[in-house]
């Protein structure tokens, strides 16, 4: 019995140990650059974690992934903040699917009503198009700016417990989204507001009534963070904030599922969303435009630059090269930067996916805005992905990628008289 504990004992320690391969960080440190020797070096300050997914293909163009690890523990907790929006999006356009016997889809008009004190209601949109909130507004909404209430609605629309239950039927048991993005306990999450959906002249098509979520929640993983947190009144409680209770999603989920959307034939189909050639085409366009290519919303692009969420090459110019273009989901909350990547580059036939999160807050102190985003966050990132970038342009192949189906249709938005949206809670 003895034995059997300790070895109990060694096994589980063993599975908490980092995954790292020796082969990433050299890639990394190959450059040469002093933050990222920096950061690299104190992974117990920085709480980075980094995937790099290798991609080959064969001569028929079927890719082989192969993922690095940097620092990698599945219980080495990080605020996901915006990146549970992309699985979101996928149920979102999943559920829609499962609706169109009743006429419905990403651009039918919602109104979203209320029968709880904490619902709001919505049923205006003035920076869409018609007028009227939809499923494919709040998806552009969540990935060219990563906008909150997109989120919130989306969480609404498929309800937390088809979110996790189908979520952990597809293979991620331990992820979790379970908290909408407004500030409410964990009773108050389970109830979702109820849905509208309406023709042009207002006529109901389909209601969705309010919803509610029975399912037990595994809280069992304590995740705490930091040495002290401003509270609402902020005053000062010097204790770790508890994260038990938010969302919990790791770097490794955030690399499966997008490598699910961007590659579907290269996991299993239990895997898969359930989503028609439409879907995918709409997801890759806005997994990868940029604000400044878009018509609704008329976002102010001096603020929304085309790589303010695209951290890998998220530099002082503001741009990202013209041949390249980069499939991703960012977020960043409590000193927490996160991106899951696909990168393609067109004109040199090159691709990977590059996962990463960095945690910047010198003085452990969380919710007091006092961040290092702009001096150690953002430079890490983007050095972090130029430098693989290189290795990538450097690197052998025995076959080039054939990438047309990533590229897609986009243009530069027209001038009118519109107000541009300046403003976002994100």
């Amino acid at each position: 019995m003895r034995y059997f504990i300790l070895l109990l004992f060694l096994t589980v320690k063993c599975f908490s140990q980092p995954r790292s391969d020796k082969e990433l960080k050299d890639i990394i440190l190959s450059s040469g650059d002093p933050l990222l020797r920096e950061v690299i070096s104190h992974p117990e300050a920085y709480r980075y974690q980094i995937i790099y997914t290798r991609i080959d293909r064969n001569k028929n163009n079927k890719p082989s992934f192969h993922n690095y690890y940097l620092n990698v523990d599945s219980l080495a907790y990080f605020n996901p903040a915006s990146t549970v929006k992309m699985p979101l999006a996928f149920l979102s356009l999943e559920k829609l699917n499962k609706l169109k016997g009743r006429g419905i889809d990403m651009n039918t008009m919602m109104e979203f009503d209320s029968s709880r004190a904490w619902h709001r209601k919505l049923n205006r949109d003035s920076t869409s198009g018609s007028g009227k909130p939809s499923i494919a507004h709040f998806i552009k909404k969540a990935l060219l700016v990563s906008d909150n209430d997109a989120y919130n609605r989306m969480y609404q629309f498929v309800g937390p417990q088809t979110t996790n239950r189908r979520l952990h039927e597809m293979g991620y048991p331990d992820l979790r989204i379970s908290r909408q993005f407004m500030g409410l306990t964990v009773d108050q999450n389970r109830y979702t507001n109820p849905i509208r959906f309406v023709n042009n002249s207002g006529t109901l098509i389909y209601l969705q009534p309010e919803g509610y979520n029975p399912d037990d929640i595994n809280f069992s993983h304590i995740n705490k963070m930091g040495k002290g947190y401003l509270n609402a009144n902020d005053s000062l409680i010097n204790e770790p904030i508890d994260f038990t209770f938010a969302n919990n999603v790791t770097v490794e989920h955030l690399q499966k599922l997008l490598q699910s959307v961007m590659f579907p034939g290269s996991v299993p189909k239990r895997k898969r969303f359930q989503l028609s050639a439409d879907d995918y085409e709409f997801l890759y366009r806005y997994l990868s435009q940029y604000p400044s290519e878009t018509e609704h919303p008329k976002y102010d692009t001096a603020k929304f630059y085309d790589s303010y969420v695209k951290f890998f090459f998220r530099d002082s110019t503001h741009q990202v090269p013209a041949h390249v273009r980069v499939f991703n989901k960012v977020g960043w909350a409590y000193g927490c930067l996160t991106d899951v990547s696909y990168v393609a580059d067109f004109k040199n036939n090159v691709e990977f996916m590059l996962t990463a999160t960095i945690y910047v807050n010198a003085d452990d102190i969380l919710n007091d805005d006092k961040y290092e985003y702009e001096t150690i966050g953002w430079p890490f990132m983007n050095k972090l992905g130029q430098a693989l970038y290189a290795h990538e342009l450097e690197r052998l192949r025995k076959y080039k990628p054939d990438l047309k189906d990533f590229q897609m249709p986009y243009r530069k938005r027209s001038t009118d008289n519109r107000p541009v949206v300046s403003e976002v809670d994100n």
